[in-house]
């Protein structure tokens, strides 16, 4: 699966805005690439910060 489809997946999954360094730990993959994706999906619109350092579907 590919990591910006992983990191959105557990973001759903989680009902909570999530830190980087969480997922990250709930996705089994570095940080440094969940970094890029939250970018990118940041980017494309489906994720929301709803606070400083913390990520949510933007449903």
């Amino acid at each position: 699966m590919e990591t910006p489809v992983l990191v959105f997946e557990v973001l759903k999954k989680a009902g909570k805005p999530l830190k980087s360094k969480e997922i990250a730990e709930m996705a089994g993959i570095d940080k440094k690439e969940v970094d890029k994706a939250i970018k990118l999906l940041k980017k494309e619109g489906k994720i929301i910060s709803p606070k400083r350092c913390y990520y949510a579907p933007a449903e």
